[in-house]
Formats: structure tokens, sequence, C-alpha cells
């Protein structure tokens, strides 16, 4: 069985930035933070460098989840896939709700990536995994808290 976690080029690059970012800028800034409360004597009732050292803890634990995601990351090229018109990791896929007539388009990304709001939806969702494997034409049907529904999957791109 493989730890690897699937993960879009776009993502890995996006953790990518903010551990560059974390290193860089946040981290030189708390320890100037903690060296500057330092100077004002007194530890134990110093808010600014309980605070400081609040801050630095987040953020050195943000880098080592950011850096053991990525070690265990499967970076898939998206625009590199050939799947034939099926559904997989990565696709964008546009849908057509056949109950309401509304029209849907989801990304099937890595948990990590997943946000609704944007059209991203995880691999492990309901919505995912009922369209892996589908068509182009093929309707998935989807078992929701609010009852079935029924997606007809009109196109498949990836992007």
């Amino acid at each position: 069985m493989s730890d690897k976690v699937p993960l879009t080029k776009r993502g890995a690059e996006k953790l990518r930035e903010e551990l560059q970012h974390l290193k860089t800028v946040e981290r030189p800034r708390i320890i100037q933070a903690i060296a500057e409360a330092r100077a004002h004597g007194d530890l134990k009732e110093n808010a600014e460098y309980h605070a400081a050292r609040e801050q630095q803890s987040f953020a050195e634990g943000r880098i080592k989840e950011i850096e053991g995601k990525l070690s265990h990351a499967n970076i898939i090229d998206v625009a590199a896939l050939d799947a034939g018109g099926k559904v997989v990791f990565g696709a964008t896929v546009d849908l057509i709700d056949e109950d309401t007539g509304d029209e849907i388009t989801y990304q099937i990304v890595g948990e990590d990536e997943a946000d609704i709001k944007a059209g991203l939806i995880s691999i492990n969702s309901p919505i995912a995994r009922a369209l892996i494997g589908k068509m182009e034409g093929d309707v998935a049907v989807v078992k929701t808290p609010g009852g079935e529904r029924s997606l007809e999957i009109v196109e498949v791109r990836y992007e």
C-alpha cells in the first residue's frame, strides 16, 4: 500500500510558496520579535515574548506539516493527462444536475486543495467518488444527505 497522496501540480506549487514564505518571511520576523521581547527583561510576565513564542510554535508546526505533505505527495500534472475522456484525479468536469437543470463545474483535487466555493472537490468526496471512471454523457448518481442527485457529465477536461 502506497502512502503517497495525490496532489495537483498547482496544489503542490501553492504549498511550496507557503513554505517559502514561512521560512523566509515569517520565521525571521518571529525570531526578531522574540529577540526584541527578550530585551525587555523579565520573561515570566512578558506578553510580547509569550505571543512571539506561540507564533514561532505555530509557524514551525506548519513548516513541518507542509514538508510532510510534499514528501508524501504524488504530484500529478493534469495538463499531461490523457485519460481518453474519462473522469480521473485532476480532471475538470462540467455537469448538469438532472433534477434542477443547474450547470456545475468541479475539478477533482487532493484533500488539501479542496475548496468547494472555488469548484475544487476532494478526491474523497461523495461527488468525486461517483464521477471517477465515468465518461462524457454518463450520469453519476450521488448519495447526499438530502437524497440522491443525478449529475450528467457534459464535458471532461484536463487543464
